[in-house]
């Protein structure tokens, strides 16, 4: 595959802590291995692409998470990412978006039905949860770091595997464990971007997008990069 497409879900709504950015880093890891890519912004009032390699969804506040999760419901857009997901495509969806895919969680007091693509379910804290965390991914095999703003307690159902250990931090609210992935979908409360902070877990995804290996990180700044941040945390 020379060209992905990169779909970014409700930036206007799911774009409060900067996880937009994952979508630029995905573009730009992808030029350096001679792919093509296209970012495709879809908004509150528009329908999914049926075509995305990627989708991206990040973080918001309980009103903006509400809403986006409203519009996902509407019309053919779940079935869109049951099928995209059915191809092979990779979702990626940061803190409101991670619990938005999940069965259940709870915002602005009301516990809502989610899209059910992980199996979790999310209640709400006593506390917000601010602060840099470190995890060792149980699924990709390396350390990952991120910031993570949040208040909800992420409980994982049986089809769930966790996607990090945690070293630093809280992760889904217990300090054992953050996000969860099952196949091509990752769901994690790791902000930063986390795939400018990882730019290793970019190259996973786009291996998992485009059925090509670029898992190593080849270019001396990135790889000094990702050396670097591990030891700050």
């Amino acid at each position: 595959m020379s060209q992905i497409r990169i779909v970014r879900i409700h930036n206007e709504l799911l774009g409060t802590y900067g996880d937009q950015g994952n979508a630029e880093v995905l573009e730009f890891r992808a030029k350096f291995h001679g792919i093509t890519a296209n970012i495709i912004d879809v908004s509150y009032n528009d329908d999914l692409p049926t075509n995305g390699d990627i989708y991206l969804l990040g973080g918001a506040e309980d009103a903006a998470q509400l809403l986006s999760l409203e519009a996902l419901q509407r019309g053919a857009n779940l079935e869109t990412l049951h099928f995209a997901i059915e191809r092979g495509a990779v979702i990626l969806a940061v803190c409101a978006g991670f619990q938005i895919i999940g069965n259940r969680f709870v915002a602005n007091g009301q516990e809502v039905d989610g899209l059910g693509l992980l199996d979790v379910i999310s209640i709400p804290g006593d506390k917000r949860l601010v602060g840099d965390i470190k995890t060792t991914s149980t699924v990709l095999g390396f350390e990952l770091t991120g910031f993570e703003n949040h208040m909800g307690r992420t409980i994982l159902g049986p089809t769930a595997q966790a996607f990090g250990k945690v070293i630093t931090g809280h992760g889904n609210g217990d300090s054992k464990y953050d996000g969860a992935v099952n196949g091509n979908i990752f769901g994690t409360y790791m902000h930063g971007p986390i795939l400018a902070r990882n730019p290793e877990f970019a190259d996973l995804l786009l291996t998992r997008a485009t059925g090509r290996k670029y898992a190593q990180i080849t270019d001396p700044l990135a790889l000094k990069y990702a050396t670097w941040r591990r030891k700050v945390i």
